[in-house]
C-alpha cells in the first residue's frame, strides 16, 4: 500500500488531534477538503471529548475558517453542528467572527493611523517649504503653493526643502523636481 494512502487514513494510530490536525494541514488548502470535512467527523468528536477538547476544538476550527473558502466554512459548522449540537457550534463560530471582526478593525485602525502620520509629515513638511520662502521673500503663486501641498513623495519634499533654505527664486527650489 502507498505510503500516502497509510497516513491519509483517520484510522491511523495516534492521539486524534494528531491525526485530524494531520488531515486539515494536508487538505487545508485543497479542493478536496469541503468533501473530506464529513469523513472526519469521529475524529472531531474525539478531539472534543478529550482532556482540553473545547480549546483544542477551537484552535483546528480556527484554522479551517482561516485557510477556507465559503464551502469550507460552511461544512465545517455542519461538522461542528454534528459534534456539539447547533447551539454550542454556533456560539464557537460567533465568537471566532467576532475575534475576526475586531482584529479587522484594529488592523483597519493602526493602518488609518500609519496613513496620517505619513500624512501629517508631508503635509507639515510641505508648510515648513512654504514658511522658509515666505521668511525668504521668496513670492509663490497659488499654483505653486497647491503643487508643494499636494506633494506627498517625502524625497522630493526633503530636496525642496533643502533648496528653500538658500533659494532666492522659486524655479530654484521646484527645478529640483525635474532633474
Amino acid at each position: 500500500m502507498p505510503f500516502s494512502l497509510v497516513m491519509e487514513s483517520p484510522a491511523r494510530p495516534g492521539p486524534p488531534l494528531a491525526r485530524l490536525a494531520w488531515l486539515l494541514l494536508r487538505y487545508g488548502r485543497s479542493g478536496e477538503l469541503v468533501r473530506k470535512l464529513p469523513e472526519w467527523v469521529a475524529l472531531f468528536a474525539q478531539v472534543q471529548a478529550g482532556p482540553e477538547g473545547a480549546e483544542q476544538l477551537k484552535m483546528l476550527i480556527r484554522y479551517l475558517l482561516l485557510v477556507g473558502d465559503e464551502g469550507t466554512q460552511e461544512a465545517a459548522g455542519r461538522v461542528l453542528n454534528s459534534v456539539l449540537g447547533e447551539h454550542r457550534a454556533e456560539e464557537l463560530m460567533r465568537s471566532y467572527g467576532e475575534e475576526l471582526i475586531e482584529r479587522g478593525r484594529q488592523r483597519g485602525l493602526e493602518e488609518g493611523l500609519a496613513r496620517g502620520r505619513e500624512e501629517g509629515v508631508t503635509r507639515g513638511r510641505a508648510e515648513d517649504i512654504l514658511r522658509i520662502l515666505a521668511a525668504r521673500g521668496v513670492p509663490v503663486g497659488e499654483e505653486a503653493r497647491q503643487r508643494i501641498l499636494s506633494c506627498t513623495d517625502t524625497a522630493t519634499l526633503d530636496r525642496w526643502f533643502d533648496k528653500a533654505l538658500n533659494a532666492t527664486t522659486l524655479s530654484g527650489v521646484l527645478d529640483v523636481l525635474a532633474q
